[in-house]
């Protein structure tokens, strides 16, 4: 689907947020609308980057989506900050450090509403596939989890590449549809992360 240009972009880094919304230019994705930008990460650290998107019209589910997304860069592998909150209206905030993650690991997180936690919150789960992957029915494209009564979650990636947890929760406001019907609101909490593959090498010494 297009992507209007987002409302907002940002980092999160090293406890201040940096407004990159007039750094993103357009790029076109298999012939859709979207956005792209370069930064560069000069210090050790996370850096958090996140997207206010416009919220869109979904005819079959009859209700306006906005979908608030972040991904976490580890600056030169250090390990620290990674579970920093942006402050997005609806907010993932993960237990399990999002990088450095092997195929197979368990990625827990906590599904946060206004800064609390939402219990039995549904969380979307899919795997970016290159069409490596044959799915056997739709079932398997979405795998569908919910939080605890703590608002918490967990999911075992069982495939190398990017993954992404969206927890959906309804909005507080209604919405406008495009002929001017008053809607609901999905609001969701977006956070995308990488699973690698453990190599194996062979000991040393030995034939490759």
């Amino acid at each position: 689907m297009d992507m209007e240009r987002p409302v907002k972009v940002g980092v999160l880094a090293g406890g201040k947020k940096t407004d990159l919304s007039a750094a993103i230019t357009e790029k076109r994705v298999d012939g859709k609308e979207a956005w792209t930008l370069s930064y560069d990460v000069k210090e050790p650290g996370a850096a958090i980057f996140y997207v206010e998107p416009r919220p869109y019209w979904e005819p079959p589910e009859n209700k306006m989506i906005v979908h608030y997304a972040k991904v976490v860069v580890d600056g030169f592998a250090s390990g620290a900050g990674w579970d920093e909150l942006v402050g997005l209206p609806v907010e993932i905030r993960p237990l399990t450090r999002p990088t450095g993650l092997w195929t197979g690991n368990l990625f827990s997180g906590v599904v946060l509403k206004s800064g609390e936690p939402v219990p039995f919150a549904e969380v979307e789960v899919e795997f970016v596939n290159d069409g490596g992957v044959a799915a056997p029915n739709d079932a398997f494209i979405t795998q569908v989890i919910r939080t605890d009564a703590n608002g918490t979650f967990s999911y075992a990636m069982p495939h190398q590449g990017w993954w992404g947890f969206a927890a959906l929760v309804e909005g507080d406001k209604r919405g406008s549809a495009p002929d001017g019907r008053e809607v609901p609101v999905e609001e969701g909490g977006l956070i995308w992360v990488k699973a690698t593959d453990m190599g194996v090498k062979p000991p040393t010494g030995a034939e490759p």
